[in-house]
């Protein structure tokens, strides 16, 4: 089991809703954030566009089996290629050593 947060711009939430589903995600949560970039890290300078204002965004809480992690990936990362915005749809998975 994995902890998979996901990051958006508000207009992919219909997509990301689609590619859970798709991947077999039975539950999520997501909620709206301000989006901001204090530096130009190489890292992480796509995750929010702008630095002076908040972007709309998105971010999505998932508990899921290796098995939909994978799959997860593999539709985001096919959506991101297709986008032309520098928006993306971004994935982060953390490990859980215990859940109850």
């Amino acid at each position: 089991m994995k902890l998979v947060l996901i990051t958006c711009i508000e207009e992919f939430e219909k997509e990301v809703k689609k590619i859970l589903n798709l991947s077999g995600v039975k539950t999520f949560s997501y909620q709206s954030v301000k989006g901001y970039k204090n530096a130009a890290d190489n890292e992480l300078n796509t995750w929010f566009a702008t630095d002076a204002i908040g972007t709309d965004s998105l971010l999505f809480t998932v508990f899921a089996a290796h098995e939909c992690i994978v799959d997860l990936y593999a539709k985001a990362e096919a959506f991101n290629r297709k986008q032309e915005s520098l928006s993306h749809i971004h994935i982060a998975t953390i490990a859980l050593e215990k859940f109850n």
